[in-house]
């Protein structure tokens, strides 16, 4: 069932094309949005969106006034006098801030609030004079997905053949230029020229887009998709590729949302507009992505969090055991007692510290196991061998105990062994404490 309602969005005559063009404009926009991230400027495409808005407008008085009637006409003079219009908005930004103290962001939100006010005011007048193509304005400003027809499926296969095609040959110098433009230059990179040809494509692509989700809302198909990449992937070519799935992902479950949705409801005169449940769609993955992808997620992140706090506990406790150890053992009253955790927290470090092996119980009494000992020994040994190292930086010696209380907990064996090299296997910390040799640690 679930089956055949997806296809029906490739194959129905009216689905078709809307579904298939939004999939297009999407993966392109994502492909050019990972390169806005990745510059930090992502209000970069919130600025360009709106500065060709004026463009958009005065276009349509040029073909109402010279042209009227030739309503076929309109994407393409849309499109121009929104390039245009865009390519004199990236202008006046780079002048601004070369010319005037104006910061990044100051010079942003002034272009994105005057050539969209410039826009508004064009589009009052059009209002009242040529209402049928102030209708078809509307359209760019708010988006309108569902009108799309066949031609714009190839105006689309053809934005994003251009981006992919210039991303592949150009992806070493973007590279370059993205994360160090010095170096870039030692290497005769042309940086100008590579800088032009990524403002083209982020030009281009807002400019076809805002067909498909409007003006309002078209920045947000560039980060969205590109800010879900980057939490699964560390390496640039994985988040392009993620990316535009992601986009192409929005794109799909956005006609499909706004499709379907309404017959849940039973009501089929509820409508959601394509263009909101597009952008939703890539927003939904974005906050997805934010929470749960595995290295950057905040869930996950909590939970490494938790572990790591849970382990520095549980290594205190048998670092204190180590040290109050005698052949009687000590009570759950007498470790409680000598630690700062409450009794309940207490009872179950020590069942876990059993449950592990680590701690072995004779009527009320806890003893460390050999293992225990071998795991304690290493943290102590740890934690002199760190106060024996600042002590060799020239740090005073009763300033290094707190440093070494956080660092016995995460010193890997590859250090631990570079600070034996390097300290000559020390036998006493710097407060003439034995540190435990190695081999009985392992």
């Amino acid at each position: 069932m679930i089956l055949s309602s997806v296809w029906q969005f490739f194959s129905d005559p009216v689905l078709q094309a809307p579904t298939i063009a939004s999939m297009l404009m999407c993966l392109s926009s994502a492909l050019v949005g990972v390169i806005v991230l990745m510059r930090k400027r992502s209000l970069l495409g919130e600025a360009l969106s709106h500065a060709a808005y004026p463009g958009v407008i005065l276009s349509l008085l040029f073909l109402s006034t010279f042209f009227p009637g030739q309503y076929d006409l309109v994407s393409l003079s849309v499109l121009i006098g929104g390039f245009i219009s865009a390519c004199i908005g990236l202008w006046f930004l780079e002048k601004m801030q070369k010319l005037t103290r104006v910061k990044d962001d100051g010079a942003l939100c002034f272009i994105l609030s005057s050539f969209f006010g410039i826009g508004v005011l064009f589009a009052s007048r059009m209002q009242t004079t040529n209402v049928i193509y102030y209708k078809m304005a509307q359209m760019f400003l708010y988006g309108q997905v569902a009108t799309m027809t066949g031609s714009h499926i190839w105006i689309y296969t053809g934005l994003t053949l251009t981006v992919i095609t210039i991303i592949l040959l150009c992806y070493r110098p973007i590279i370059l230029v993205l994360f160090d433009r010095d170096f870039s230059r030692v290497l005769n990179t042309p940086v100008r020229l590579i800088e032009t040809i990524l403002f083209f494509l982020l030009v281009l692509a807002i400019v076809i887009g805002i067909r498909s989700v409007g003006v309002v809302l078209m920045s947000g198909m560039l980060i969205a998709p590109s800010v879900a990449a980057r939490q699964w992937s560390n390496r640039l070519s994985k988040i392009f590729i993620l990316s535009a799935v992601f986009g192409a992902v929005s794109g799909f479950l956005g006609n499909y949302l706004s499709f379907e949705v309404p017959k849940w409801f039973g009501n089929e005169r509820f409508s959601f507009p394509t263009g909101p449940m597009i952008l939703l769609a890539a927003i939904f993955l974005a906050f997805f992505s934010l929470l749960f992808s595995p290295k950057r997620g905040f869930i996950f992140r909590l939970w490494r969090i938790a572990r790591f706090r849970w382990n520095c506990k549980e290594e205190n406790l048998l670092k204190l055991l180590w040290k109050l150890q005698t052949q009687e053992g000590l009570s759950k009253k007498e470790i409680q007692a000598k630690s700062s955790l409450s009794y309940a927290h207490t009872t179950f470090l020590l069942g876990y510290l059993k449950q592990q092996g680590w701690l072995k119980k004779t009527g009320f009494k806890y003893h460390l196991t050999s293992d225990g000992i071998q795991r304690a020994a290493r943290v102590i040994r740890l934690h002199r061998l760190w106060e024996a190292y600042l002590v060799y930086l020239g740090q005073g010696i009763e300033k290094v105990h707190r440093s070494a209380e956080e660092m016995e907990h995460i010193i890997s064996p590859e250090i631990e062994a570079q600070l034996t090299e390097l300290l000559n296997d020390p036998k006493q910390d710097p407060h003439l404490q034995p540190i435990p040799a190695r081999e009985t640690t392992l």
